[in-house]
């Protein structure tokens, strides 16, 4: 999960080094925390929240291929 979720962000921003993605897991629940430089903020929440809306769905729809569910928070 984690490996998706940062080569998908890593694709999009301008500085690939300075993602940081910290992954817990708990049960049968995955939380991931990612981080980015201010100056890829926009471009990682996309106009109208939509590019990090699609990041997320796309670490739901693989976690439930796993059994279980995934969080991704964008933190600021």
């Amino acid at each position: 999960m984690k490996a998706l979720v940062e080569y998908l962000v890593k694709a999009m921003v301008d500085h690939p080094d300075k993602v940081l993605l910290a992954q817990r897991t708990q049960d049968q629940s995955i939380h991931l925390e990612l981080s980015v430089a201010p100056d890829d903020m926009g471009q990682v929440i996309g106009r109208n929240g939509k590019t990090i809306h699609a990041v997320r769905t796309v670490a739901q729809m693989a976690a439930a291929s796993k059994d279980c569910k995934c969080r991704l928070e964008l933190l600021g």
